[in-house]
């Protein structure tokens, strides 16, 4: 990602947009904009914002991120864009019309030759730089334009970013991991904790999500944890821990054959399935059975592969 461009003398192909959730919609738009560029001898960008315009718009309606930060970043990485242009979001970039957009951002700072868009896309004061006004622009400014058709699931309805939203928190993660194209996933800091799973047998280690980070439900989860040079199945505990009269949200995992230190290390976890419901227990030992349960639940879902499943109710919780 940049703050700028090189000269780019033979233009450039680009989309613009928010671009959160990198689903398989997004990634069309994406290998459209690679191929037309790579095939006409051009660079390849994507024109995006920080933070979500919607943050700054409507704050008070703004949603989780799916992919903030780190996480778009990875999956742009291996996207074949040749830049990213990240464009600081705020009232004065939104007053923008879409032809004062074009001619400032798109054609002095790209040299836009060719604009890829969805559908539904727009872009500039009022998102009126659409399908509709988009074609005549640019037939006067000197750039094509080609519309990507939406990515449609088998209920004939576009993959949308707002409806992989509503399926994470309904606790839907096999139907999001559809859309998515990839399992769900968070990358995050190691953080210190207090040691108490240790005492009982479960080490853990605990996360500090991105502030913004959409969560599926609270609850026990099956999971895969990644960090650079190493893999390990877990289980992990999203939500607070009644047992213990810890009534934070926290994230912590345990993760199987793994005796490592990674504290103040990045990782990334993924959800596979769902384990159990909320419970308070009436002692240590009561939970410490549980959990072994729980341990031999997610060993199980691991082998087997197992997808998010959707029957537990949205209240679970480790402890």
């Amino acid at each position: 990602m940049t703050a700028d461009l090189p000269p780019l003398p033979e233009g450039s192909v680009v989309t613009v947009g928010s671009f959160d959730g990198m689903h398989r919609g997004h990634l069309a738009v994406l290998r459209t904009v690679v191929q037309r560029a790579r095939a006409a001898g051009r660079k390849s960008v994507l024109v995006t914002f920080e933070p979500h315009p919607v943050e700054v718009l409507h704050p008070e309606d703004a949603p989780g991120r799916l992919t903030p930060g780190e996480e778009r970043r990875e999956i742009l990485a291996e996207s074949g864009l040749d830049y990213v242009l990240v464009l600081r979001f705020d009232r004065g970039l939104a007053s923008l019309g879409p032809e004062e957009f074009v001619q400032g951002i798109l054609l002095r700072r790209c040299a836009l030759r060719e604009l890829v868009i969805g559908e539904d896309h727009g872009f500039g004061r009022g998102r009126s730089g659409d399908l509709r006004t988009l074609p005549a622009l640019g037939a006067r400014l000197g750039f094509s334009v080609d519309v990507v058709a939406p990515v449609r699931d088998p209920t004939g309805q576009p993959i949308s970013s707002t409806r992989i939203r509503a399926a994470i928190a309904a606790g839907d993660l096999t139907q999001a991991a559809e859309w998515l194209g990839r399992p769900y996933r968070i990358a995050a800091d190691v953080a210190a904790g207090d040691r108490r799973g240790r005492t009982i047998g479960v080490p853990t280690i605990n996360l500090e999500p991105p502030p913004r980070k959409l969560l599926p439900p609270d609850g026990v989860y099956a999971v895969w944890v990644e960090w650079a040079g190493g893999r390990a199945g877990g289980m992990m505990n999203q939500g607070p821990r009644p047992t213990v009269w810890d009534r934070r949200r926290r994230l912590e995992a345990h993760l199987f054959d793994f005796d490592g230190d990674l504290y103040g290390r990045r990782v990334r976890v993924e959800w596979v399935t769902r384990l159990r419901d909320v419970q308070q227990f009436d002692s240590l030992a009561a939970l410490q059975a549980q959990l072994e349960l729980d341990r031999q639940r997610a060993r199980s879902a691991l082998a087997a592969g197992r997808h998010p499943s959707t029957t537990c109710r949205a209240t679970d919780t480790m402890a």
